[in-house]
């Protein structure tokens, strides 16, 4: 077995020609989700080889553009492929709203159902569950309403942190006590020291303080993204994320990179 996570979109802001927005696309066990949907998610998606189809989840952070701008064309486009699954979507109170106007208006409503969730509580909360995963959110600070999610699998009669994505926000350690000891971390890493004044005006994070989160919360693995595009040598985030992340292993993610973990052993 096998956890796959597919960085289908790595950077911030608006969608460059060598650069696109945050999401990704994770598998294990059979469950394929994807997490946030920047503009031209789907075309990454198409250049990765994934089936637009086979998407069971979607889990939206926020309502800012460069998180979920692309999904109504990726829902449209699934109705065009004749999807027929329900399609599940998590994200913040309004995020329904938004995409029932979307699609009345442009008379691209879908022969497929959609399933909506919306999260609004301040506090982490249990989103779904089945008898086999779990998914939390983890409460961020970030200029709107924002959560990461935390994946969990259910093995030898106990919940395993298999995965948590913490998406925009400013320097929060006490969120590491969510996913403790967890799996895979990927946090997002806007800016590098040298620019650490932006944090307060902006509320994202340097990838110092997602190597600082990683080795509080005990995590195998660190990927970090969301990078600025101000920066052209990416490896100097992951020298920084070391500084203070030294109990195990950093990487980067970039657009359309793969990430395969073996499944965690259990102790």
């Amino acid at each position: 077995m096998m956890l796959s996570v597919r960085t289908l979109g790595a950077y911030a802001a608006t969608p460059r020609k060598l650069a696109n927005p945050s999401a990704q696309y994770i598998s294990f066990n059979r469950n394929h989700f994807l997490i946030d949907c920047g503009e031209g998610t789907q075309r990454s998606l198409r250049a990765c080889g994934v089936n637009l189809l086979g998407i069971q989840k979607v889990f939206i952070s926020h309502l800012h553009g460069d998180h979920f701008y692309g999904l109504p064309g990726l829902i449209t486009t699934m109705n065009t492929l004749k999807r027929t699954d329900v399609l599940e979507i998590y994200g913040p109170k309004g995020i329904k709203e938004i995409l029932t106007l979307l699609l009345k208006a442009s008379d691209s409503w879908t022969r497929y159902p959609l399933k909506f969730v919306e999260i609004e509580s301040s506090d982490s909360e249990v989103v779904f569950e089945s008898n086999k995963v779990r998914v939390s959110t983890i409460p961020l600070n970030h200029r709107v309403y924002t959560n990461g999610f935390l994946f969990e699998v259910y093995e030898l009669d106990r919940w395993s942190k298999l995965y948590a994505y913490c998406s925009d926000t400013a320097f929060l350690p006490k969120i590491a006590s969510i996913f403790e000891k967890v799996y895979v971390l990927y946090h997002e890493s806007t800016f590098l020291e040298t620019e650490l004044h932006l944090c307060e005006k902006t509320k994202h994070s340097t990838a110092s303080q997602a190597g600082k989160i990683a080795q509080i919360a005990q995590s195998k693995f660190l990927i970090l993204g969301h990078y600025s595009t101000r920066y052209k040598n990416l490896d100097l985030f992951k020298i920084e994320a070391m500084n203070h992340f030294n109990s195990g292993e950093v990487l980067l993610a970039d657009d359309h990179e793969l990430f395969e973990f073996p499944w965690p052993q259990k102790t």
